[in-house]
């Protein structure tokens, strides 16, 4: 009873969370959301422990910086897949994290900021891991109806959680529900950060099955593909269920799952990638 009052509380406290996932769309700004946050009610920043990306994977996102600010998949030339999971940490985490685990497979997870107050030890289990921490801003809003000063709010409020329990400043950023506008990108081009998208998103916060959630990585996998899914934000139960099909069958396909920042290095997109036709910033 426990978890699930949780499992609740946090798919309400994530602006109704991905469970509630609306098509992903990007806008123009507007003062919705307000202002940012008085710097008083920012977690308290402590010294960092934690290392950091290797320093050939930090250089891999700083060359590809230097000629696009997103990426929505890596290149085709190695049989490299990045599996990516948003909105946690939550309740489910530590479960998620105990089958990545067996399966022997490094993910990339893109971290609500405010709810590293609350599940804190998964994140420092994923940097024990060698997991890989992203920015999904502070609470999850639809950022494209955020002022600019807002949207900064949201990202670097989000850092400053990751600094309090030892974890690196994240070089990858991604936006809730895709949304995002010309702001957004400047912010991150400010704090050197590349934002990263996906190639198959599995739409797990449906909850269609599990063994829908295989079929939709397996039909959408392709060299350098970056798979969507979620650890929080709701019942996460069919996306922990379908992971050891997902990784045996990628396996069986001759892939290797690695990290984002991994496939950057290893297969960097060969040429300026496009935004997908439902993608526009504003």
């Amino acid at each position: 009873m426990f978890v699930l009052a949780v499992v609740a509380l946090v798919a309400f406290l994530v602006t109704s969370g991905s469970g509630q996932r609306t098509s992903v769309t990007a806008g123009h700004s507007s003062s919705a959301g307000g202002g940012a946050k008085s710097h008083a009610s920012r977690p308290a920043a402590h010294h960092i422990t934690k290392p950091s990306l290797s320093a050939r994977e930090d250089a891999a996102i700083n060359r590809l910086l230097a000629r696009q600010s997103f990426i929505t998949g890596g290149g085709f030339e190695r049989r490299e897949i990045a599996l990516t999971f948003d909105d946690g940490p939550g309740p489910y985490t530590p479960l998620l994290l105990n089958q990545l685990q067996r399966l022997g497979v490094h993910a990339t997870f893109f971290v609500v900021g405010f709810l590293v107050n609350y599940f804190h030890a998964s994140l420092t289990r994923e940097l024990e891991l060698g997991d890989v921490i992203g920015d999904h801003t502070e609470r999850h809003p639809m950022m494209a109806f955020l002022s600019p000063a807002a949207q900064d709010d949201q990202i670097v409020t989000q850092t400053e959680w990751l600094h309090r329990y030892h974890a690196p400043f994240p070089r990858l950023y991604r936006p809730p529900y895709g949304s995002f506008n010309r702001a957004t990108l400047a912010i991150l081009r400010r704090l050197h950060m590349l934002m990263v998208l996906w190639t198959v998103d599995t739409s797990d916060y449906l909850q269609p099955g599990a063994g829908t959630l295989v079929s939709r990585v397996l039909a959408g996998a392709r060299p350098g593909a970056i798979i969507l899914m979620h650890d929080a934000g709701g019942t996460r139960t069919q996306t922990i269920e379908a992971l050891p099909a997902i990784v045996h069958a990628l396996r069986r396909r001759g892939y290797r799952l690695v990290t984002v920042p991994r496939l950057i290095l290893d297969d960097p997109p060969r040429h300026r990638q496009v935004l997908p036709s439902r993608l526009a910033a504003g």
